[in-house]
């Protein structure tokens, strides 16, 4: 069998996302790395951190071969303007919308078998002028997948979000019976396709304090969360709530279950980043390829300094080479 091929693609050129895959270069894995970005960016980011690394820029159409330490090969885009770590330039946010746009369209076309993604700095790429609220809805977009569900994985811990990137006082009205059911529905699919957990256990959180109190602190519960679970219980899906936040996430709540869904962004995954910071893979659910990345963002101090944790980039390199060679298994 053939190593899977893996698109690497850096993130905002200025953060610590080169700086990581250079690191990830040293070591050997079984699987092809190709780094998706400007290959002058990795020589200077390689130079200012003391790395040894030989760059070598190919193409997608030869077999993929094994990584060898200190080697790197690069699908190259280049970057508008050159790169300084630590300091933003707008003139690069289409650079790195490019880099996921190849990356994508690579895997779609299964040139390739996997995309793990650094952080990018979404501020940047908005004041650049290009809508953007998150790989997340992006890649869904070029995918064209209706229901992208965004999912963290710390160990055992897997927290998937109805809601992702949007302002606090949006969410209540993205609550509702259909949104909370198709992101089960994915999360359930993925959980037994992905993870090999046929029977998947799923517990629910209430969108309220106290998961509402019978409609005295808002009837999200009421009306749209529980109709979701009871509708898919019906259909023989193992799914427990709504649960009140505050308690779900204690060990003996989590014991036994394979994921916790969660209403928005700040309510679960506060407690899976507590528990394993820089060490926990950032997964989409629900979208034709694979992909996974890092749980942190561009930390732009860091960015040259060689004290960037690698830790999350190597989780979501692991994760994606072993759903990609269970994929072709």
């Amino acid at each position: 069998m053939q190593p899977p091929r893996i698109l690497i693609t850096p993130g905002e050129p200025a953060g610590i996302g080169p700086d990581l895959v250079l690191r990830l270069a040293q070591e050997a894995w079984p699987a092809e790395l190709i780094a998706v970005c400007d290959p002058q960016l990795l020589r200077e980011r390689a130079l200012a951190l003391g790395l040894p690394i030989a760059l070598e820029e190919i193409g997608l159409d030869a077999d993929p071969e094994l990584h060898e330490p200190g080697f790197l090969s690069v699908l190259p885009v280049s970057m508008a303007v050159p790169s300084v770590p630590g300091r933003l330039d707008p003139a690069n946010a289409a650079y790195v919308l490019e880099t996921l746009r190849t990356a994508v369209g690579a895997c779609l076309d299964k040139r390739a078998q996997a995309l793990v993604t650094g952080p990018v700095q979404k501020s940047l790429i908005n004041d650049a002028g290009h809508p953007f609220s998150g790989h997340t809805e992006f890649i869904a977009d070029l995918t064209h997948a209706p229901t992208p569900v965004m999912m963290l994985v710390a160990d055992t811990l897997r927290v998937a979000l109805v809601t992702t990137h949007l302002p606090l006082r949006d969410v209540p009205a993205a609550i509702t019976k259909h949104s909370v059911e198709r992101t089960l529905r994915v999360l359930w699919a993925d959980l037994r396709s992905r993870f090999d957990i046929q029977s998947p256990r799923i517990l629910v959180c209430g969108l309220n304090p106290h998961a509402g109190e019978g409609g005295h602190l808002g009837r999200e519960e009421i009306d749209a969360i529980l109709p979701a679970i009871e509708e898919l219980r019906v259909a023989g899906l193992d799914i427990i709530g709504p649960l009140p936040a505050d308690t779900l996430f204690t060990p003996a709540r989590l014991a036994g279950a394979d994921a916790v869904l969660a209403m928005f962004h700040d309510q679960g995954l506060p407690v899976l980043k507590h528990a394993s910071f820089g060490e926990a893979v950032n997964l989409t659910l629900g979208l034709p390829i694979i992909r996974t990345s890092v749980d942190h963002g561009t930390a732009l101090d860091l960015a040259g300094s060689g004290h960037a944790d690698a830790g999350s980039l190597h989780a979501a390199l692991l994760m994606a080479i072993d759903m990609a060679r269970k994929l072709a298994a």
